[in-house]
């Protein structure tokens, strides 16, 4: 938005003057993030409320004389925008400002923060506690407006469908388990694992968002339901289906618990290791076929947007070198290209109750950074991008490549560690053969990236820097993560356990030389970080003082 027309917005709020959605403070550099946030969920659950597109913290504006006055909050551009995911951290769902404008007025900076409404159906709460507004005070969300925006997805969300029938013997124990360790490690700095176990089961499920009024809605089917209890979600079938499509064939279908039967479906996937560029022992590096997370991200992603009043079911078809996900429903807010920068937040979900049942159990995020998450891990493993086909009105259709399609733009990833995700897609446009402007194929020529005249453009057949002998190239070049975890899990085998020293005296000669001493220290941080959340690792020390242990799946 232009300066001019942030004036005229200025000037349209300051009319209206402070009400439930609009908030006018002067703030100066050291205004508390905590009492942004209690503003941020109170604005946020007032618009949901009261149906508008969006709310308002003004900051630079004196709120008893109405008169510009200029803040001196976050002057550093970088600094301002940072205040984004520090509301999206401590907010529940996670959600964050809309857009945070700088207005230069005649008489001073002005700061408009644009709020977005709290979603359908689910209240915005900042550090766990519920805000309201009474004309211009903060107040907490009484139990009447959270009953409000609670009970709007009661009629409409398939998902946050109560089933009269169902009760807690309907739900299945590992499944359960597994729900309360999920939790526990979302909210490890709120609450302690012994807490959790503690609760009783109603409460549990209360807190994870799971029922409503403690009564057992369609979400919790889903997720952890035993498997002979699908029958109470008839006609709608809850079912995932894998199948092999090749030389063999197989096939098998997969019900509730989604929780635990994600993970077993994508044990099904043959995913082996490949060596990527075999011709080349120079560049040769081995990768798995699929990476973990990203086929866990888009098989998540198809159980939180699929349309269950379509009746049809998930499918994941496995084919030699890709995998196809396939849910119901069209693509729900924008489109797969709005996502992929990682800065579009979705303002809507067809499934909001259930999506923030899985937001709970740390299934999946509510900012949308899923898909960009995807394309960054594919990127990390020098494979294709991930594609989208929407040329079904009623589906959305994604492919995972498993394979190598241009061997020039893998060697182009994993020597040129410094290309932007912008120029990553563009380079996989050009393997795949896909149309580009003028402006970006002129931008790639500069860089080196491509070469080939129209149509044969193709990407730069570049192996090594010249001013980088092939020794210096290999002490630079950095090794696949599963390298180093592979070491970690040797060591922890033999001998049990590792201090976080010892760790560090494993893996420092083999990191990159490019890297130095504080970067190492950060991979290795990063790299454990990363074990213990897919659950292959785990602190059986403090957190001062970590002591790492096998997990039990990968002792297995």
């Amino acid at each position: 938005m232009n300066q001019s027309k942030l004036q005229v917005l200025l000037n349209s709020l300051i009319t209206s003057w402070e009400n439930e959605v609009i908030e006018f403070k002067q703030a100066g550099n050291d205004y508390s993030t905590d009492k942004i946030g209690e503003y941020f969920s109170a604005l946020a659950n007032e618009a949901n409320l009261r149906g508008l597109d969006a709310a308002w913290l003004v900051f630079g504006v004196h709120n008893k004389t109405r008169k510009v006055v200029g803040s001196d909050y976050r002057l550093q551009l970088e600094r301002l925008q940072s205040t984004k995911m520090q509301i999206a951290v401590n907010s529940e769902p996670s959600i964050t400002f809309r857009n945070i404008h700088e207005l230069q007025d005649a008489n001073g900076r002005v700061i408009l923060f644009e709020i977005p409404p709290a979603p359908r159906g689910m209240p915005i709460s900042w550090k766990g506690h519920y805000y309201a507004r009474a004309g211009e005070s903060l107040t907490n969300l009484g139990l009447d407006k959270l009953d409000e925006i609670r009970q709007q997805t009661m009629f409409s969300d398939w998902s946050a469908q109560i089933i009269p029938d169902a009760t807690i013997s309907h739900l299945d124990e590992t499944a359960l388990h597994k729900a309360r360790e999920s939790f526990g490690r979302k909210y490890a700095n709120r609450f302690s694992s012994d807490e959790i176990l503690n609760w009783s089961l109603p409460v549990f499920l209360d807190r994870a968002r799971l029922t409503q009024d403690r009564k057992l809605t369609r979400t919790a089917l889903l997720l952890l339901g035993k498997p002979e209890s699908a029958y109470v979600l008839s006609p709608h079938p809850a079912q995932m289906t894998w199948k092999l499509e090749g030389a063999e064939r197989a096939y098998e279908h997969f019900g509730p618990p989604f929780l635990l039967n994600t993970s077993a479906l994508y044990q099904k996937i043959r995913n082996i290791q490949l060596r990527i560029l075999p011709d080349d022992a120079l560049l040769a590096v081995e990768v798995a076929k699929y990476d973990q997370k990203v086929v866990l991200e888009a098989l998540h992603n198809c159980i939180a947007h699929q349309d269950y009043t379509r009746n049809g079911r998930i499918i994941v078809t496995e084919q030699l070198d890709k995998l196809i996900f396939e849910n119901e429903g069209s693509f729900f807010e924008g489109t797969p290209d709005d996502y992929i920068s990682g800065n579009k937040t979705p303002r809507r979900y067809r499934n909001p109750f259930l999506a923030q049942a899985m937001a709970e159990l740390n299934m999946i995020d509510t900012m949308g950074y899923g898909i960009h998450a995807m394309y960054v891990g594919q990127a990390k493993r020098y494979f294709p991008m991930p594609d989208y086909d929407l040329s079904d009105p009623f589906a959305v259709k994604m492919t995972v490549y498993g394979h190598v399609v241009d061997p020039a733009y893998s060697r182009l990833l994993i020597q040129k560690t410094d290309l932007s995700l912008t120029d990553i897609l563009c380079l996989d446009r050009i393997q795949k053969n896909l149309p580009l402007p003028e402006v970006t194929i002129r931008h790639l020529r500069k860089g080196g990236l491509i070469e080939g005249r129209k149509p044969n453009i193709h990407v730069s057949a570049v192996v090594a820097e010249a001013t980088a002998s092939q020794a210096e190239y290999i002490l630079t070049r950095a090794q696949d993560n599963a390298y180093y975890a592979k070491l970690i899990f040797d060591y922890l085998e033999k001998f049990g356990e590792a201090s976080r020293k010892e760790i560090d005296k494993l893996l420092w000669t083999k990191l990159s030389d490019a890297l130095d001493d504080e970067q190492k220290s950060k991979k290795v941080a990063n790299l454990l970080a990363n074990l213990r959340r897919s659950e292959r690792i785990y602190n059986a020390g403090h957190r001062k003082d970590p002591l790492w242990r096998l997990a039990e799946k990968s002792a297995e």
